[in-house]
């Protein structure tokens, strides 16, 4: 990562008259008078960026007949970034690992109740082959479809933890870990 610099503002030339140097300023960047105005009493008037954009600025604010500076950016700024990264690179993988240990548990409860299912059918379809007078009947019913109840409940679920996750991700701020 490169090191970020932004320009601060120093003082006028000498020979400069500061409404004067404000107003050309403001219209050469096409910005309001009030931020160049802030810009002289300490706020930033550019982003941060690499030293030789900052030096170009510098020197075009000296056209203008401003004194100006490169301040290098504190990157103890982006450490307080990397941190909230990593709480939610660790909710992401909980979060994976926590749906990866559900799908394996409804894949088991699916196992069991469709081997639950296949003794009950074996069960039942000896009980009316033994029976003579269901043979004349034609019974073609359709099978129960299977509850979807456990199904809904975890992408409901699912959902629910999303919608926080993309809260946390929205208002950082809001959210303590």
């Amino acid at each position: 990562m490169s090191d970020q610099y932004r320009v601060a503002f120093v003082g006028f030339d000498a020979d400069t008259d500061s409404q004067n140097a404000i107003e050309r300023l403001a219209a050469k960047l096409g910005v309001s008078k009030q931020k160049v105005e802030s810009f002289t009493q300490g706020k930033p008037l550019f982003g941060s960026t690499d030293k030789s954009k900052c030096l170009k600025q510098v020197k075009l604010l000296a056209i203008y007949g401003f004194q100006s500076k490169v301040l290098e950016v504190q990157t103890s700024v982006s450490q307080p970034n990397n941190a909230a990264n990593e709480r939610v690179f660790e909710a992401l993988d909980y979060i994976t690992s926590s749906l990866i240990r559900i799908e394996e548990k409804l894949e088991e409860l699916e196992q069991r109740i469709d081997g639950q299912q296949k003794n009950d059918d074996d069960k039942e379809q000896d009980q009316w082959q033994s029976d003579d007078l269901f043979d004349e009947l034609d019974l073609d019913t359709e099978p129960k479809p299977k509850s979807k109840k456990l199904l809904y409940t975890l992408l409901s679920i699912l959902i629910v933890l999303l919608i926080v996750l993309g809260f946390s991700l929205a208002f950082p701020e809001m959210v303590q870990f």
